[in-house]
């Protein structure tokens, strides 16, 4: 999860057309939804690291 994060932050601080724009890129997007993805992933998993991210409320 931490590593899909960071390879999208990366991407935004070096990519062109998104700071360009002001705005993510198609690319930025699609690690974005990785990043969501994986995040997902962890808070479904039993067992201690299934915790919410920072900001976020814990179901239940």
């Amino acid at each position: 999860m931490e590593n899909a994060r960071i390879t999208y932050e990366q991407h935004v601080a070096e990519c062109r057309q998104c700071r360009a724009d002001a705005a993510p890129c198609a690319v930025a997007k699609h690690f974005w939804r990785l990043y969501n993805n994986a995040r997902r992933q962890q808070l479904r998993a039993p067992g201690p690291q299934a915790r919410p991210a920072p900001g976020e409320q814990s179901e239940g």
